[in-house]
């Protein structure tokens, strides 16, 4: 019966020193010389050594990483490529030891002062299928995995110690190279001290928890999170998407943004949850769940550049038959055939859509200045018209398209946001749809229904194309070298010419930023509505038969007029010839003097007189004629249509009246006659009376007052604040 109550003796190593069985170290020593072996005896044809040369080749000039093609292994020694990818953490380290030996043996005789060897790091590239955020299961965990998707934010570069040294604070005895697995999990620090030197001359034991770490004699690495996020073609109709954690250290580090599609290759990891829970036993609930996230071992960055466009380059077939498409002498109007084809005629605004896809040339001036190249539109007008389905073209056909409602935007949305980070509690940025946008465009739907401090918070974006930020000690400017396609309706719904200026509610300062302004009216046509309906049933009835009517008649498809916007946005950048120069300032002196001439002739004010600004408009409009035929200088032709675009656009829009007044070109008579009523009104009301509407209306036009004017006055003063609507908008407040 002796021994029946002993209840056993168990322990734990917290120093990691346990033994490994004889056939797992045999197992371990056998990879490591197979991948030694791979690094030095791979060769293509030829005898090309092609991962001995770059281990060479990039540790001579400091780059201590290895770049290894899983298919090349998987060629070499198929059972050890099988292995890796079963069991990434017990088989990557050993690939790493490998590479580090062998460029100890491939670097002799080193310089003096560089005999001790820096570690070397593998990363890997895959060239299997990709899986989704959503595929990663239990059943692939401490696996090599590869996802593709859009990074949205990343943390600042941190460091994380990867060989630990501790010391006791009563003995003051030391614990040396104590190795912390990588990865997201930290180090438990051991509870007791087992020193020997706590039993030698008397010496107290040490008490509970008595470690602490000696930063100066621990190794440490760089390494930084990033927060992945689903592709938007990856997530179902219906679904929010989905995000994950990316662990990436050493060499991995920033070399990606936020806004860069990529595709990641890594071990799918699981780490303890986050923060600290109120209740005592929540640790104890919890004690099986862990966050999954992904350690990285490579990534295929997708998207990069300015633009952020796709970065596989043209084959020369496709060059070829680009250069042969732009030499064509009517590429301008076929590319603009090309845009949206199944919305009938808006032939010029069309136009004004491939210029804007094609944009200028962005300059640097000599004294550190630069001038946007990218085309901003407006479309002012009636419902119906189809201005959102030539914003959702747009977003489609642009290298990067970002399309976004007013409604439903605000002005950290558009632009930048200051977030607290969960994790390290720091002030972070995050860029808004202008920031993701960057090189391609931005299509706002319902400009109108937008706030008027959203609005004015895209200024900066539109004419500097920068973001500047000074909130939260945070100081910085972002990129936003985008175009903006803007569409929005009348204050009234549908345009009213007689009312001229109270269909927009927009300040100057917006309508300025603008190189074209297209009104869009609804016009009642009996043979054009004719030929529209033909156009829609034909749409609706025969949409596939349409599609190859087009292919015949030779316009662009959406993926080749895609293609051709990439093609010439990266390999041509117009500039103005002289004599499209001087042609350009005699024409913009022509209209300031017929402007000024009409001016003394009618004794009235233009509605809108050609600015500097918009002389800069007409310039962009012919660089981009001129990239779309791949031509290095803009000539007289483009000049006469951009200034033909341009006439049609806002010059025909302020003659004809519709933007009289809003930018402060009302004509002199009406503007002293608006002057004049506001002062007796403000003398008859004094400020906190409440009157009503009609009332006013007919006390004025018994003074001969017409109903126009007055109705203005009372809009004016309502849109500064100096009245306020009451009883459903029957009864005016004088506030101030």
């Amino acid at each position: 019966m002796s021994g029946f109550d002993d209840p056993g003796l168990f322990f734990s190593d917290p120093f990691g020193t346990d033994e490994q069985p004889q056939e797992e170290r045999a197992a371990r020593v056998q990879a490591k010389q197979g991948f030694r072996n791979f690094i030095r005896e791979f060769s293509e044809s030829n005898f090309n050594y092609l991962y001995r040369e770059q281990l060479r080749r990039r540790y001579n000039v400091g780059q201590c990483w290895l770049e290894v093609e899983i298919s090349d292994l998987s060629t070499y020694d198929e059972e050890l490529c099988a292995r890796l990818l079963k069991q990434p953490s017990e088989y990557l380290p050993l690939f790493e030891d490998a590479a580090k030996e062998m460029a100890d043996e491939l670097t002799q005789p080193r310089p003096a002062g560089q005999e001790t060897m820096r570690d070397v790091q593998v990363l890997l590239k895959w060239d299997s299928n990709s899986g989704t955020i959503r595929s990663l299961k239990s059943d692939q965990m401490s696996r090599l995995v590869k996802i593709p998707g859009i990074v949205i934010n990343a943390s600042s570069v941190r460091a994380k110690a990867t060989s630990l040294t501790l010391m006791c604070r009563t003995c003051r005895a030391t614990v040396n190279n104590i190795a912390v697995k990588p990865g997201l999990e930290g180090y438990m620090l051991p509870r007791t001290c087992t020193s020997d030197t706590q039993q030698l001359g008397g010496k107290p034991k040490c008490p509970i928890d008595p470690f602490f770490i000696v930063p100066d004699k621990c190794k440490c690495v760089d390494f930084q999170v990033l927060k992945l996020q689903e592709s938007p073609d990856a997530v179902p109709n219906g679904e929010m998407p989905r995000h994950i954690e990316i662990y990436c250290d050493r060499h991995l580090v920033e070399k990606v943004v936020p806004g860069n599609r990529v595709t990641v290759i890594g071990i799918y990891s699981i780490r303890k949850g986050g923060g600290k829970s109120k209740r005592g036993d929540a640790e104890k609930i919890n004690v099986g769940i862990r966050r999954p996230y992904v350690r990285a071992l490579g990534f295929s960055v997708e998207t990069e550049g300015p633009g952020r466009s796709s970065a596989v380059p043209f084959t020369p077939e496709e060059e070829q038959r680009f250069r042969t498409l732009s030499a064509q002498p009517d590429i301008y109007g076929k590319v603009a055939r090309s845009i949206a084809p199944s919305i009938y005629g808006s032939n010029d605004i069309k136009k004004a859509i491939a210029c804007l896809l094609f944009g200028g040339s962005r300059k640097r001036l000599p004294d550190g200045l630069t001038r946007r190249g990218d085309i901003n539109l407006l479309l002012l007008g009636d419902p119906g018209t189809a201005k959102s389905q030539l914003l959702k073209f747009v977003e489609k056909v642009a290298p990067v398209g970002v399309y976004t409602s007013g409604k439903g935007s605000s002005a950290a949305g558009l632009t930048a946001s200051i977030m607290r980070d969960p994790a390290t509690r720091n002030f972070v940025v995050e860029g808004g749809a202008m920031v993701l946008a960057d090189g391609g465009v931005v299509c706002i739907d319902e400009f109108d229904k937008m706030r008027q401090d959203d609005r004015v918070a895209i200024h900066e974006a539109m004419e500097q194309q920068t973001i500047s930020l000074a909130k939260a000690g945070i100081t910085t400017t972002l990129n936003s070298r985008c175009s903006v396609l803007a569409a929005a309706n009348s204050v009234f719904g549908r345009w009213d010419d007689s009312k001229g200026e109270e269909n927009i509610d927009f300040m100057p300062t917006i309508l300025s930023r603008f190189d074209m302004i297209f009104i869009v009216k609804d016009e009642h046509n009996e043979e054009r509505d004719q030929t529209l309906a033909r156009h829609v049933m034909r749409v609706h009835l025969n949409a596939a038969a349409r599609n190859r009517t087009e292919e015949v008649e030779g316009e662009l498809s959406l993926g080749e007029i895609k293609k051709f916007v990439k093609f010439c946005r990266a390999t041509c950048g117009p500039r103005l010839s002289t004599e499209a120069a001087e042609k350009l300032k005699s024409q913009y002196v022509l209209m300031r003097s017929g402007s000024r001439e009409q001016e003394q002739l009618t004794d009235k004010r233009c509605s809108i007189p050609i600015t500097v600004r918009q002389l800069e408009a007409v310039v962009r409009i012919a660089e981009s004629i001129a990239k779309m035929a791949l031509q290095p200088f803009a000539t007289e032709a483009h000049v006469d249509e951009a200034l033909r675009l341009f006439q049609v656009s806002t010059l025909d829009a302020a003659l004809s009246g519709t933007l009289s007044g809003v930018e402060g070109f009302t004509p002199a008579a009406d503007q002293q006659e608006v002057q004049r009523l506001e002062q007796q009104l403000k003398s008859r009301f004094p400020v906190g009376s409440q009157v009503s509407e009609q009332r006013i209306i007919s006390d004025f036009m018994s003074k001969n007052f017409t109903e126009r004017t007055i109705t203005t006055v009372i809009h004016i003063m309502l849109r500064r604040g100096e009245l306020q609507h009451r009883l459903q908008r029957k009864v005016l407040l004088r506030v101030r």
